[in-house]
């Protein structure tokens, strides 16, 4: 895992760069029209064909646009079909910010599938005082607050604590509706949409999943 100062200073020089290039793809490539599908943050091994891949990771990663997702997304208002993000929102400082952005771009109909480190389950655990639910990384823990610890904030990686009933409040006062949390995490109200993002979501406890996946529309 990159030291939270590497990637302080990443930002530092690379933040005002990346932000020029938001402006530039907004200006010359931001697609108008047509099917359009917007992947944030596909790493270094989620990449999507058929999407456009944001990642601010140019040089480890895959992406299509090199962009910081901290800033306003480099596209049209309702000029996108759906919106696509997998255990990326916990890292961002202003989640509801994100959240009206991405409306703003959403075309009327336009859907986002969004998944994080399920804080619900993450609670429950820990008062079952379940250890073996939670894993010992990033860091070496063995006591149950420990690894609750290590799940949440992911050694000051994740900036928050993702609940079903904090992201709903968010998306519904962003104007989302038809708001719910995918169980089990594998489905979709919208297969035609999010069949090829499944492909890249890993669970294994799908009685207690880990990650927690939510679904919102932009209403017509």
């Amino acid at each position: 895992m990159i030291s939270r100062k590497s990637k302080e200073n990443f930002y530092r020089f690379a933040g005002p760069l990346m932000k020029l290039n938001g402006w530039r793809y907004k200006l010359t490539s931001a697609p108008r029209k047509g099917n359009v599908k917007v992947h944030l943050g596909p790493g270094q091994r989620n990449y999507i064909e058929g999407w456009i891949n944001i990642d601010a990771n140019m040089f480890t990663g895959k992406c299509d646009l090199w962009a910081d997702l901290r800033n306003p997304l480099p596209f049209y208002d309702n000029s996108v079909d759906a919106f696509y993000s997998h255990h990326v929102i916990e890292h961002l400082p202003k989640i509801y910010e994100h959240l009206v952005d991405c409306f703003r771009c959403l075309k009327p109909g336009g859907a986002y599938r969004v998944g994080g480190p399920n804080g619900d389950e993450a609670i429950k655990k820990f008062v079952e005082n379940d250890k073996e639910w939670f894993s010992d990384w990033p860091t070496k823990r063995y006591s149950i607050g420990g690894r609750f610890e290590n799940f949440i904030f992911c050694k000051g990686e994740h900036l928050t604590i993702l609940t079903f009933s904090m992201l709903k409040e968010m998306m519904q006062d962003v104007g989302f509706t038809q708001i719910n949390s995918c169980l089990p995490v594998k489905e979709t109200r919208f297969p035609t949409i999010f069949d090829d993002c499944k492909k890249h979501e890993s669970e294994l406890d799908f009685t207690a999943p880990k990650t927690l996946i939510v679904e919102g529309i932009k209403p017509f």
